[in-house]
């Protein structure tokens, strides 16, 4: 399956991405680090609101984007091995 590859790159550039704004929360300080860390809708908020860098605009639309492309990519890919895994074989006559 030519997807599921393509979830892992993308799973990839996610996780660098929020690599990047973890480093950055917790230099901040350490209880936004750890709420970056721990919460999943804050990671949001905290990369619109709070999160400074000179490329800001990459990294939270390379973290947005990439995550919701993994889990499109992953969901088709583990829909096609269900569907292969499922397929009778043919009849041998």
């Amino acid at each position: 399956m030519p997807l599921l590859p393509l979830a892992i790159l993308f799973g990839l550039v996610s996780l660098v991405c929020a690599a990047f704004l973890l480093f950055h929360a917790f230099r901040r300080s350490v209880g936004t680090g750890v709420m970056v860390l721990l919460i999943p809708c804050y990671v949001l908020f905290y990369a619109f609101s709070q999160f400074e860098h000179p490329r800001k605009g990459l990294i939270v639309a390379g973290f947005v984007a990439s995550t919701v492309l993994a889990a499109v990519f992953l969901g088709l890919g583990a829909h096609g091995l269900t569907a292969m895994s499922s397929r009778l074989p043919p009849p041998a006559f």
